[in-house]
């Protein structure tokens, strides 16, 4: 009975040290914080450094963002919907499949993100920076790019709705 009671312990060890850590919902914003399925709908985070985190399928809808800092967040799957991200920093960040329907991104910056298949549906990005950025088959039906600088570095002309002129 020894030999099967240290067996488990060992083995219980080694499983928990595999493990990363999660930090909960309700942790305080910190960089590289993990966030992964939160749900934060309507609530100001203004201003927030959550550069690094990990935000996989967490939902900020309807939710201030204004000036906050995602740089190299991985946030794939994520939902944004009418979400302000307002002079956001986002550059370098994992966005695959995310959601920013009718979000307000007016000067945010993207500059290096991987933004394949994300859906900006509606979406105001007038003055957004998108340097760089992966833009495979992302979706920007009806958005507003007027002013906004292309993947390639050209400047979107004036009504630019849905593609960049």
């Amino acid at each position: 009975m020894k030999l099967s009671f240290g067996f488990a312990l060992v083995l219980l060890a080694a499983l928990a040290a595999g493990q990363p850590a999660y930090a909960a919902c309700s942790d305080t914003p910190a960089p590289g914080l993990n966030w992964g399925r939160c749900y934060f709908d309507e609530q100001n985070l203004s201003s927030i450094d959550l550069s690094g985190a990990h935000l996989r399928e967490a939902r900020f809808n309807r939710t201030d963002l204004s000036q906050a800092n995602l740089s190299g967040a991985d946030a794939r799957r994520a939902k944004f919907v009418s979400a302000d991200l307002t002079g956001a920093q986002l550059d370098g960040a994992d966005l695959r499949e995310t959601d920013f329907t009718r979000a307000k991104l007016d000067h945010a910056q993207f500059a290096g993100a991987d933004l394949r298949r994300a859906r900006f549906f509606g979406a105001n990005m007038r003055g957004a920076n998108l340097t760089d950025a992966r833009l495979e088959l992302s979706d920007f039906l009806k958005a507003d790019l007027t002013d906004a600088v292309w993947s390639d570095g050209r400047r979107c002309g004036p009504q630019s709705i849905g593609l960049c002129r």
